[in-house]
């Protein structure tokens, strides 16, 4: 199968971007998920893997147990899938470099440095190993470091979670530099061998070489099981011997003298990081010494401690009872000697006060005055900031005065993940980042996947790894992209309607009578045309009614007050105008009205009333020898309006 090449779609979902990495199972791509629109390093298993049935369902079964390991400092898995006749697991994308790369870069680290990041190696393993996941690949090639020292382990690939019969006995997985003893000999591997391999990236870490290297896979194999190796110190003059000692303590070939849990190591890393901030001595790697030079008498009985210092913890010896028996007298008459001494010098003891849960202040106060000095060491916890998560010696035990008691203050999380909120409303979303230690800031952005008021993803997105009370961008759907609203005022109702329609709205019409515009005609519209609005909403149009018509009273015989009055009172304005008359009847009275009375027209309109007027006498006449005529009178006319008599 070749490689994808950019901008192959995996599964539907993943667009390949570049190629990030290849290893021994799988090559790594940069991808961007489609759906949630965030990158993802996307892992494809080789070829060769893909049609092996047996290592298909333990690349199934054990990226589903990784996927479950959510931790700060572990690589999350998102996806798994199959495609093109192979499989993928699309994880966290991390842009750091890789830890090996560092270490190419800048080993030797300096010790402090060196504990940190390991550090957070062992919190992700001790995540892991409380959920019954053993990485059995723990390397400086797993481990993603960014530009603050912040680590992530990466790979649970060829994990093993709980007893998996997966697993076939005698088989060697894993890379050889890093391998516990019991791994390449294919026996049965625990947590233990998870700690062998921190082991291994810590000795690198400090001294820029691995223990034990060769030319072929085989023969560093042998190497982990058969030669001790080499102090640190001796490479690197730097460690100090409290440090060296727990290097090659976690180095024992034989699990069971080693850490017993990434608990019990961690322990000892921060008090040997607490007396190299502080100056002083750590207290656990004394215990831890003792310990094991006791186990290693009574468990190997041709074995016996080294007496040199370098922290070899074992050598062979001739066997017989009489050199066995001359060294348990020495070894007896020291420690007698020993005893001996420190119960004559050894300072006044006292209760170490218990602390844990109290702020820092508090803490510091109360074991101080129960007469110890205190070392603060800051961890990354789910804890509030400031409080005591742990002490050493631990509250209640006894220790010499004036002693130094480590507390372990919680710093609050070191990272935290950026939780998916996509599709929740606004309300849930903020909640789950609130939960998450983080702050919110909204804003709106339109959405035509996502109803108005849900999440449409968040910035960084989800998934990223980010500093606790980081403020996350929450996008907030505000409903499809709005559109422009069609102009149609003064056309029709009907060819609005069509309009508004083919533009996505909907429309809503009332009427409105009007004298001045053609019936149906729009008037006006709301949302106004030219302004934008969500697609689907409504568009309101009024549309022009003719006014209904009324019937003119008829007011013709009556006179000029009592016509106005009655056509005034049905809603019309008067004019009057005044005609001469000679029938002194029609003096005073209508004799005419325009529009004629029962007309019916508009209400508000004007009539016209024609008002008789009696004309005067004519007062000479003009006489004629031959004939005779009668001059007529001439009428006239005038105008006047309602209410004012005419003269």
């Amino acid at each position: 199968m070749p490689a994808p090449a950019p901008n192959t779609l995996i599964d539907g979902r993943y667009k390949v971007l570049r190629r990030l990495g290849s290893g021994g199972m799988a090559d790594v791509f940069l991808a961007e998920d489609q759906q949630l629109g965030r990158q993802v390093a996307l892992k494809l298993l080789h070829e060769r893997f893909a049609a092996d049935p047996d290592f298909v369902e333990r690349f199934r079964r054990e990226a589903q147990a990784a996927a479950g390991l959510q931790h700060p400092n572990v690589v999350s898995v998102y996806d798994r899938g199959r495609w093109d006749d192979s499989y993928y697991i699309a994880m966290e994308y991390l842009p750091g470099r890789t830890l090996k790369d560092l270490i190419i870069q800048e080993a030797p680290l300096d010790p402090v440095r060196a504990i940190d990041i390991t550090l957070q190696i062992l919190k992700a393993a001790r995540f892991a190993h409380r959920r019954g996941v053993i990485h059995r690949d723990l390397k400086p090639h797993n481990v993603i470091v960014d530009a603050s020292d912040q680590a992530k382990v990466t790979d649970f690939g060829i994990a093993r979670a709980g007893a998996s019969d997966m697993t076939e006995t005698g088989s060697i997985m894993g890379t050889a530099q890093y391998l516990s003893p019991e791994q390449a000999q294919g026996h049965a591997v625990q947590a233990g061998s998870d700690l062998y391999s921190i082991g291994v990236v810590l000795y690198e870490m400090l001294t820029g070489q691995v223990p034990f290297d060769g030319d072929a896979a085989v023969t560093i194999a042998l190497k982990h099981v058969s030669e001790p190796p080499r102090p640190p110190h001796e490479l690197n003059p730097r460690i100090p011997p409290d440090l060296d000692q727990v290097v090659l303590w976690v180095l024992n070939k034989d699990p069971a003298y080693r850490p017993r849990s990434a608990d019990e190591l961690i322990s000892a890393l921060e008090s040997v990081r607490a007396s190299l901030l502080s100056g002083e001595p750590a207290q656990h790697t004394a215990a831890m010494a003792a310990l094991a030079a006791g186990a290693a008498v009574g468990a190997m009985p041709y074995a016996e401690p080294s007496t040199n210092g370098t922290g070899e913890h074992y050598r062979e010896r001739e066997r017989g009872w009489v050199p066995w028996l001359i060294g348990l007298l020495v070894v007896l008459l020291l420690a007698g000697g020993a005893a001996a001494a420190y119960l004559l010098t050894r300072p006044a003891q006292a209760t170490v006060p218990p602390v844990t849960g109290k702020q820092l202040n508090v803490a510091r106060d109360i074991v101080q005055n129960a007469g110890f000095q205190v070392a603060v060491i800051n961890v990354p916890s789910e804890r509030s900031a400031g409080v005591v998560i742990g002490e050493d010696p631990s509250g209640g035990s006894t220790a010499d005065k004036n002693s130094t008691v480590s507390l372990s203050v919680s710093q609050g999380p070191s990272a935290v993940n950026v939780p998916s909120v996509v599709g929740q409303s606004q309300s849930a979303a903020q909640q789950a980042l609130r939960r998450a230690h983080l702050k919110s800031r909204v804003v709106n952005r339109p959405s035509s996947q996502f109803p108005l008021g849900q999440a449409i993803g968040t910035d960084p997105r989800s998934g990223q790894a980010v500093a606790p009370g980081t403020q996350v961008t929450l996008f907030i759907s505000s409903g499809p992209p709005k559109k422009q609203v069609p102009d149609v005022t003064g056309e029709s109702a009907g060819a609005a309607r069509t309009q508004l329609t083919n533009a996505g709205f909907t429309v809503s019409a009332t009427n409105q009578t009007s004298n001045t515009s053609t019936p149906g005609n729009v008037l006006s519209q709301s949302p106004a045309g030219g302004t934008s609005a969500a697609p689907g909403s409504t568009v309101n149009i009024v549309v022009a009614q003719a006014p209904k018509k009324v019937s003119v009273p008829s007011v013709v015989g009556e006179k000029a007050a009592a016509a106005a009055n009655q056509l005034t009172g049905a809603g019309f304005k008067v004019v009057r105008q005044k005609q001469n008359v000679t029938d002194p009847t029609q003096n005073g009275q209508v004799i005419k009205q325009t529009p004629a009375g029962g007309k019916k027209v508009a209400p508000g309109g004007t009539v016209t009333i024609v008002v008789g007027h009696l004309a005067p006498p004519s007062s000479s006449t003009t006489p004629t020898t031959s004939s005779s005529s009668t001059t007529p009178t001439t009428s006239s006319s005038s105008t006047t309006t309602a209410g004012v008599p005419a003269p």
